[in-house]
């Protein structure tokens, strides 16, 4: 046989090898045949062992050093993305940095580029990418589409957006794959604001959608509570036949589910020929945050039933269920057979969940009690949690305990602070008060902001405490006393306190402080209801625990304008109807 025709074979074994033992066999017959000087031949095999599932970076680096007298480009680039692609993508730096210092001919080329700079991404290496983006530069690939894509990743996955925005606005052309990038950056550093102006730019550039891009901005929809762009993406979704796709349906699932809309989630479900263990989770922490606890355990038995396997993220749902529902002992039973019978270690979140549970019913003994037996009981969440449940059934004693706790762990916030506050002002202990004003300005502590999220028709507006800002500002205020009045002659009597937040902390807090503040969810509310037609429901996504005054005037708000309310809080979903929370006032 010719040495053409044993190279033709060579490689024909080689595009069949599926194993590293057969790649192995392949090997020992180009050796004893000659053929290891073959550059065709040792590609292919440095490729399949560097890339290949069933491949060996350790063999592909032994046949790098041992067997190539004259790497190739291709070869450079076999090794630095399967270091990459691994758990070990220093490596793929370091072979990128061999190949500039190893005096050959060779530039790095796109391949290059882009296996480096997503090593970079993964290593948060930002000198090595900022350095990389010089490479690019001097090697003439600024306007190549695909390294500058993977370029604005990796300076996004380090959390330097503005680095990444600087390279997608100044390149010349734009495929689908760098918008679905941009959109993707700005959705997982929680721009969600921004992910959704970038998709507006996109349509105006008559950019056409696939899956990636609906799964990103459905997930940036479900963060904002933007339920009519979610709305959209669904049915844009359904006019590209994309609603099958397991991927897409999950992040329907889980975007009507944040915004408030179990029945839309439901449909979605339903309708979804293949599930996975993350579509039933969606439906499970859905009904759980929604205080369904009972739905939540009807959909885990159909789980069962279906043979999924539920994982911790199952049992978060399951308990948080439990929790807004006041199922202790089922609560009690679904964290005990996670371990015991479906092999699911118990983490910090559970704990907090049995600790809430307990807490909520009254029965704080046992909160403090699951704490003091945990793994976790170094944990500031638990405390917290605690101290959130001393205030609901304004026990002192418990308080006293969980802040303590606090204060030693070195944890210990403004909000804490300010619980611990509320609970001795409710029960008239004006000393308490004295001492815990007196601690906030001794430690220096910032409380954190409040703000409130509403959509009106396609864009999200923003609402902070006593907020000013809006354009709208004048009619917003004139619109909430207004409203104020009106819930009033409904019954609405404004809660008092016996102290301030403003007299307590030296910054404004949202829904921790005087009812005489105007809240951020208050003013959402004026403003949903000067905008939106009669009878339309009100979806309000808010970052704290909603005020038991603001929770009073949303009732009666409900009531006296004939509309549903629905207000996400840090903590769970509160629907308002007909005067009535679906919390039964009990969060």
């Amino acid at each position: 046989m010719c040495q053409t025709s044993k190279t033709k074979a060579i490689l024909s074994l080689l595009q069949g090898c599926n194993s590293l033992k057969r790649l192995k066999k392949i090997h020992a017959h180009v050796i004893t045949n000659g053929l290891q000087p073959d550059p065709a031949i040792s590609n292919k095999l440095l490729n399949f062992c560097a890339v290949s599932v069933s491949g060996s970076l350790a063999y592909a680096q032994l046949l790098f050093y041992h067997h190539l007298q004259n790497p190739q480009p291709q070869d450079w680039n076999s090794l630095i993305r399967g270091f990459s692609n691994s758990p070990s993508p220093l490596h793929a730096i370091f072979y990128y940095n061999l190949m500039l210092s190893s005096g050959s001919d060779f530039s790095p080329d796109t391949f290059t580029f882009s296996f480096v700079l997503k090593a970079c991404e993964k290593l948060k290496a930002r000198k090595k990418c900022e350095e990389v983006h010089g490479a690019v530069v001097r090697y003439g690939y600024e306007k190549d589409v695909v390294v500058c894509t993977n370029l604005m990743r990796s300076y996004a996955g380090d959390g330097l957006i503005e680095s990444a925005e600087k390279v997608f606005d100044n390149m010349p052309e734009r495929d689908l794959m760098s918008w679905n990038s941009m959109i993707s950056c700005y959705s997982q550093k929680g721009l969600h604001h921004m992910a959704l102006k970038t998709y507006k730019l996109m349509r105006n550039e008559n950019v056409g959608l696939d899956g990636f891009t609906i799964v990103g901005l459905l997930s940036s929809c479900a963060h904002l509570g933007a339920l009519n762009t979610g709305v959209q993406m669904h049915r844009i979704a359904s006019e590209k036949g994309l609603v099958g796709n397991v991927y897409v349906g999950n992040a329907l699932i889980d975007m009507y589910a944040k915004c408030g809309n179990l029945d839309s989630a439901l449909c979605v479900f339903e309708r979804m020929r293949k599930k996975d263990v993350f579509t039933w989770n969606s439906m499970i922490v859905g009904y759980g945050v929604h205080g369904h606890g009972e739905e939540a355990i009807s959909f885990f038995g159909r789980m069962l039933v279906e043979g999924v396997q539920p994982n911790s993220i199952t049992f978060l749902g399951l308990l948080c269920g439990c929790s807004h529902q006041g199922l202790v002992d089922k609560g009690v039973e679904y964290f005990n057979v996670m371990s015991s019978k479906f092999s699911v270690k118990p983490g910090i979140k559970h704990y907090g969940c049995l600790v809430d549970l307990f807490g909520r019913a009254g029965m704080l003994e046992k909160a403090l009690q699951v704490i003091g037996t945990s793994r976790a009981q170094e944990d500031p969440v638990l405390w917290r949690t605690l101290l959130g449940s001393c205030k609901i059934h304004k026990n002192v004693e418990i308080g006293e305990i969980a802040m303590r706790n606090q204060i030693q762990l070195g944890s210990a916030n403004a909000g804490d602070y300010v619980l611990l506050a509320l609970i001795y002002s409710t029960e008239k202990n004006a000393d308490g008060v004295v001492k815990m004003r007196k601690l906030i300005k001794t430690e220096g502590v910032k409380t954190t902001s409040g703000w409130s999220w509403i959509e009106i028709g396609d864009q999200v507006h923003k609402f902070v405490v006593d907020d000013k800002s809006h354009p709208d500002a004048n009619e917003i205020y004139q619109k909430l006393r207004k409203i104020v009045h009106r819930a009033a002659l409904h019954g609405y009597v404004q809660e008092d306190s016996l102290m301030t937040v403003s007299e307590l902390t030296s910054t404004d807090t949202d829904c921790l402080g005087t009812s005489g503040s105007c809240h951020s969810e208050k003013l959402a509310i004026a403003f949903g209801l000067a905008r939106t037609p009669e009878g339309t429901p009100l979806r309000i996504v808010k970052n704290l625990r909603v005020c038991r005054d603001c929770h009073s005037l949303t009732k009666f708000v409900s009531q006296a304008f004939d509309r549903e309310i629905i207000v996400r809080d840090r903590v769970r979903f509160h629907h308002f109807k007909g005067g009535l929370c679906s919390c039964k006032d009990y969060w």
